[in-house]
């Protein structure tokens, strides 16, 4: 079997979910290291545009949101599961809620935090990013106490749930596990005053150090360049069985050229290719690439859309 590659650089908290469950796996990997702001040339022949992190690289199948990439691991290395107990259903709608409402108002609580002393590249990328075009950091300024109320509520029902209980889904470390963690490690790493606002969750910091214990599996450094080799020696492996026709809602089929872009930020580009797996919960494409040569990009369903290609 082909390395784990996952390109990506320390600060991302979206990484740090996955490295996570890197480390709830135990599993050996490889370490790419990307810029943290666009351009980034060595990343772009692999993934065909989309410039979130991480991405994950095995031989020439890349996997692009966390979402995706969690779904592929269990896959491939199934134990020790993400799903102790069998919570497979509940645990990526809790995904829905930390990467999407709850991710937001941590964003909100650390742009606003930063202020003037962001970088200003840093701020004119990610801020209309995550923002949208209007992006306006005085206003979200105005905001920061009501991002502190919300995110007091969402990280008290997490303390509540931990009450009497190891981890997320009882004695066991699931995905629930590195779907909350990360949100934690982002406040307290990146918002001032993140020590002091977590302490009031005393279940929820006996729970991180618990995490934290855990680690990030066996990482290995490798050169970017090596990775974009490895790709272009290496074949896509055989597609995974698509969903019957009559069950897509796009009514695209494996075959057809399509367009994949995120719902949830702005700004970043569609990905086009040739549909090689289409299901309820991924979406696969064939693209070539001069530095590459031929890949698969996977990417979830849930928070993209896919429209029909040129």
């Amino acid at each position: 079997m082909s390395d784990i590659i996952l390109h990506h650089y320390p600060p991302s908290p979206v990484s740090e979910k996955i490295r996570v469950v890197l480390g709830i796996k135990n599993l050996d990997w490889r370490s790419v290291i990307i810029p943290r702001l666009p351009p980034k040339p060595d990343l772009m022949p692999l993934t065909g545009g989309y410039r979130l992190t991480p991405v994950m690289q095995i031989g020439a199948d890349i996997y692009c949101d966390s979402q995706c990439i969690a779904r592929e691991l269990e896959r491939r290395f199934p134990e020790p599961t993400l799903f102790p107990g069998g919570a497979q259903g509940m645990a990526w709608g809790v995904g829905r809620w930390t990467d999407g409402t709850m991710f937001n108002d941590v964003l909100a609580l650390v742009f606003a935090d930063a202020g003037d002393d962001m970088p200003e590249d840093f701020k004119a990328d990610r801020g209309p990013l995550y923002f949208g075009p209007g992006f306006d950091m005085a206003a979200l300024q105005d905001k920061l106490p009501q991002a502190l109320v919300q995110l007091r509520t969402q990280l008290g029902w997490m303390d509540e749930r931990l009450t009497g209980r190891d981890f997320m889904l009882g004695a066991e470390v699931g995905l629930p596990d590195a779907l909350a963690y990360y949100l934690v490690w982002f406040i307290r790493g990146r918002y001032s005053k993140g020590p002091d606002f977590l302490s009031q969750f005393t279940h929820l910091m006996e729970w991180e150090k618990r995490v934290q214990a855990i680690g990030h599996g066996n990482p290995q450094d490798m050169d970017a360049s090596e990775a974009l080799t490895l790709a272009k020696a290496a074949t896509p492996d055989a597609p995974l069985e698509s969903d019957p026709a009559a069950l897509e809602p796009t009514g695209l089929v494996p075959g057809d050229e399509a367009c994949v872009e995120p719902t949830d930020v702005s700004g970043c580009p569609a990905v086009t290719g040739r549909i090689t797996h289409i299901s309820a919960h991924e979406i696969a494409m064939a693209r070539n690439d001069a530095r590459v040569g031929d890949v698969v990009v996977h990417f979830p369903r849930a928070g993209y859309r896919v429209t029909p290609g040129a």
